[in-house]
């Protein structure tokens, strides 16, 4: 049923940022092999309302490759956690959600994680099962299993306390209540980024003082996002969706320094390190294709990124459009005399946001159409509008659709 301790342990490891231990996974995975029971591997996802990008599953690839080699997946669906909000590599409080938006997000999680975890073999755990049955005597307890000196360790408390910034009481409880957890579903392993290792250690303790054998804590590294600097995010806007389309997200991809392509390989792909070194090789352009091909092809599949890939190279290496280009539909009573002004029809066609934003485009030399890429003298120009003429602006490119 399992793999040789050491090719799993192998395959694991890859990527992997620190262990606490690895010489605990070992015996645990040798424990597994002799017994033919799986481990159960726990990863714990807030329901906070974002929308999965490539920083998100790094964490979830490593719980996947667990599960390809015969292990149990245990995802824990944070119900009472993101009500007291994570406060983990913050520096200020994170306010936690009512639990009407929890539950209007806890439904779309499991659909976006199913990209990456096969959720149909998984085990799903609410926290909220069990923190919604704690009596005071019980929070007490769990509040009594650390001190308040070894809180205050954490690096996001500590810089806090040093710069005179709020520390809130409930804020405390995170920590204990993601470690209990563990404790709850009896966790062999839990997964998470670098700055969740004080948690999962919490984890690790709490289990002992339950008589459990205390889980591995296993991180994994932070994605740097598409600037190269800082961590992979919304806010940052530098973040590559999962539910982005394929030209979305190869372009993105296309866009990231040449310094990123070893961690993005390593992180985001199965490629083997010695396949990685064989692409790095050669030119980095040519690798930053083969990067974008393989992160388009497993979120929609191969011929995705065959499509993506031929149509980049027919539009920026051949000067052609690629096969496939969006439609915009344009009413015919918008036309006079068969013609619209440039920054009208920008804007009529949604490339631009308004007239005054296409009429500094066209000032700009951005916009052009039809199959010679005419360009119009001005913002004022009459440009003749047909069914089927491809409008250029930028990288964005459409075919008008008179309605």
């Amino acid at each position: 049923m399992f793999r040789p301790v050491e090719e799993q342990f192998a395959v694991l490891t890859r990527g992997a940022a620190q262990l606490e231990t690895a010489d605990e996974l070992k015996r645990k995975l040798k424990k597994s092999l002799d017994t033919g029971t799986p481990l159960r591997v726990k990863y714990g996802i807030d329901p906070t309302g974002f929308d999965v990008h490539l920083g998100h599953t790094v964490p979830l690839r490593k719980l996947r490759q667990f599960q390809d080699l015969g292990h149990t997946a245990v995802l824990i669906i944070g119900t009472a956690t993101a009500q007291v909000g994570d406060p983990s590599g913050r520096d200020d409080s994170r306010v936690g959600l009512t639990p009407e938006q929890i539950d209007a997000n806890a439904g779309s999680y499991l659909t976006q994680i199913a990209k990456v975890v096969d959720v149909t073999k998984a085990e799903v755990r609410p926290n909220g099962d069990w923190f919604r049955t704690f009596d005071f005597a019980k929070m007490l307890k769990l509040l009594g299993s650390m001190t308040m000196q070894r809180m205050l360790e954490r690096d996001d408390f500590s810089k806090r306390l040093k710069s005179n910034t709020p520390i809130y009481l409930h804020e405390c409880l995170y920590p204990l209540m993601q470690g209990h957890d563990s404790v709850e579903i009896r966790a062999d392993v839990e997964l998470g980024g670098t700055e969740q290792l004080f948690n999962l250690m919490v984890g690790r303790n709490l289990q002992r003082k339950a008589e459990q054998e205390p889980q591995v804590a296993f991180t994994m590294p932070i994605l740097r996002g598409l600037d190269g600097e800082k961590k992979m995010g919304k806010s940052l806007a530098n973040y590559v969706g999962l539910a982005e389309t394929p030209k979305e997200q190869f372009g993105k991809t296309m866009s990231i320094p040449d310094a990123l392509l070893r961690e993005w390989f390593t992180l985001l792909t199965s490629r083997e390190p010695a396949e990685i070194d064989a692409i790095l090789a050669g030119k980095l352009n040519e690798a930053k294709k083969q990067l974008g091909a393989d992160i388009v092809a497993g979120y929609h599949g191969p011929d995705a990124a065959t499509q993506v890939l031929d149509d980049w190279r027919n539009e920026r290496e051949r000067g052609g459009d690629p096969d496939v280009i969006p439609e915009v539909t344009i009413p015919a009573g918008e036309l006079v005399e068969g013609a619209i002004p440039a920054a009208k029809l920008l804007a009529l066609a949604g490339l631009v946001k308004s007239n005054g934003e296409g009429r500094r485009k066209c000032d700009e030399g951005a916009f052009n159409t039809g199959p010679d890429r005419t360009k119009p003298a001005d913002f004022k120009t009459p440009i003749a509008v047909t069914d089927g003429l491809i409008l250029r602006l930028g990288r964005a490119i459409v075919r008008v659709r008179l309605g």
